[in-house]
């Protein structure tokens, strides 16, 4: 053990540790800390904070969008050539997300944790290994994913989903199994890079695939023989060209040059280091998506299913995009709080705290009132069915509300993953949804016939549940520096320890 202790990767940053918490910031020790007496309202007026985040969180909303606008973009697509390809593709870009795609975000959750708390503590060379780590864990669980989506027919059939939309989507799914392997590499090189503030340079490698992407998918689809199938794979291909271009980046930028070394078997040995968090933080992001989407699953129990499952599978992808907004601020209180915990600032990594809430319900407004004016362009752009286009107008008080909601949890969220909590959060996620908001929703949906209205509420409860929970844990929890001696991962000690004040 002794041996390892002399390694220098993950050594414990050297703080001041008697009330300064680093030597600017102000720890918990520090009592006569003039920031730490400030209120909530009064840290969020931190300008300085304030332009910090911005250069960050912009160019962070920008990325999440375009990446997740190769997938749905392929969705629209195909959903232009009748209403059982709409159907088909929403319910496989659905699967895809619940079972794949929200999977391998989660997984890529440890970074945020381990590389923005080493960047904090300055231990850069920390970043690449469990970068390394990161992505071996990622291609072993897109194996086990790929096999999965290869029988994805008989399983939504065994769900009771109609025959030929599952027939359909899993079409669609086969030709996304290439695509899985790369956005979790993905996903691991966008941490690695967001946790050093290497942000607008994502900017153009997240963009201009996306540009590309509508180009490859409408040569694909109409102008090929695949139709339909054409769809996912240009998905695939798009995945595929974003990996490669922050792979090039890494390792020809310099300024990766301190965090990236090259290839290291030294990798192998943080696996289970990383899987402590990646798990729960997999974990944590799965529940609250499989919490929306079994709204999916369960609009296709009602009467004329081919509508209500195209109608809440538009509400579900309208509020994931607002949630790629909020997750941009997500990924800024998440840097800012984990940089300034590894560095032992405490009173700042709060102040980053409510300067991000801020900036997020200010975006959520925003978002909200552009929905308000324009939810029946929104809505063509995925169907011409001028009855979906209503319904969807009918649904859209309800979805500002749980967009919302949803934009404070978001940030909350963003500051488990960067104190790593997120065992919290898995055990938060997995009460409100499925002991509140399903529930309630099945009720509503079904026994009150509110259908998908019902649905939605019960949704917008598991939300609010979940929001207000993560508040409390936030304002009532000690934060602490994670432990980040290399022993960890054989001593087997509690990555990290909330204490309630």
């Amino acid at each position: 053990m002794a041996s390892d202790r002399s390694s220098p990767l993950l050594q414990p940053a050297r703080h001041e540790e008697d009330g300064g918490g680093g030597g600017g910031g102000g720890g918990e020790g520090g009592g006569l800390s003039v920031t730490r007496r400030l209120r909530w309202w009064q840290r969020a007026l931190d300008l300085q904070e304030d332009k910090r985040q911005a250069l960050f969180s912009i160019p962070m909303i920008l990325t999440s969008l375009s990446y997740y606008g190769i997938p749905l973009a392929s969705v629209m697509f195909a959903g232009h050539l009748g209403e059982l390809e709409l159907a088909g593709a929403t319910l496989a870009n659905s699967w895809a997300t619940v079972t794949g795609f929200a999977f391998m975000t989660g997984l890529s959750g440890a970074l945020e944790t381990l590389c923005g708390q080493g960047f904090g503590a300055k231990l850069y060379r920390t970043l690449g290994i469990h970068l390394q780590a990161s992505c071996i864990v990622s291609f072993f669980f897109s194996t086990l994913i790929s096999i999965f989506w290869f029988y994805t027919e008989p399983v939504l059939i065994l769900l009771h989903q109609d025959s030929q939309i599952a027939k359909t989507a899993a079409l669609y799914m086969k030709f996304m199994i290439p695509g899985i392997f790369a956005y979790g590499f993905l996903q691991n090189i966008l941490r690695f890079l967001q946790t050093q503030s290497i942000v607008l340079p994502l900017v153009m490698l997240s963009v201009v695939p996306f540009v590309i992407h509508i180009g490859i998918a409408y040569a694909l689809v109409h102008w090929t023989v695949l139709g339909f199938k054409g769809a996912p794979l240009a998905a695939s291909i798009s995945l595929w060209l974003s990996g490669l271009a922050l792979s090039i980046y890494v390792t020809c930028s310099t300024r990766c040059k301190n965090s990236w070394e090259g290839i290291s078997f030294e990798s192998f040995s943080y696996i289970f280091t990383n899987l402590r968090l990646a798990l729960p933080s997999a974990a944590m992001v799965c529940l609250e998506y499989w919490a929306f989407e079994i709204l999916v699953f369960l609009a296709g129990l009602m009467k004329d299913s081919e509508t209500t499952t195209s109608l809440v599978a538009i509400c579900v992808n309208t509020e994931a995009i607002a949630y790629m907004i909020t997750y941009g601020l997500s990924a800024a209180a998440s840097t800012r709080v984990s940089n300034e915990l590894g560095a032992g600032n405490i009173d700042r990594a709060k102040n980053a705290m409510a300067v991000t809430l801020k900036h997020s319900m200010f975006l959520a407004v925003a978002f909200v009132l552009a929905l308000a004016f324009g939810h029946s362009i929104w809505a063509g752009l995925f169907s011409d069915d001028s009855s979906i286009i209503a319904k969807f107008g009918s649904m859209t008080p309800l979805l500002a509300i749980s967009i919302t909601v949803d934009s404070i949890q978001g940030v909350l969220s963003g500051v488990a993953r960067g104190c790593g909590w997120q065992h919290l959060a898995m055990y938060v996620n997995l009460a409100t949804f499925y002991c509140i908001g399903v529930p309630i929703a099945v009720l509503l949906g079904f026994k009150l016939n509110l259908h998908v209205k019902g649905l939605w509420i019960g949704v917008i409860c598991g939300l609010s549940s979940q929001a207000a929970t993560l508040l409390v844990i936030t304002l009532r929890a000690k934060w602490t520096r994670m432990d980040l001696s290399v022993g960890m991962d054989k001593e087997d000690p509690r990555i990290s320890q909330t204490y309630v004040n």
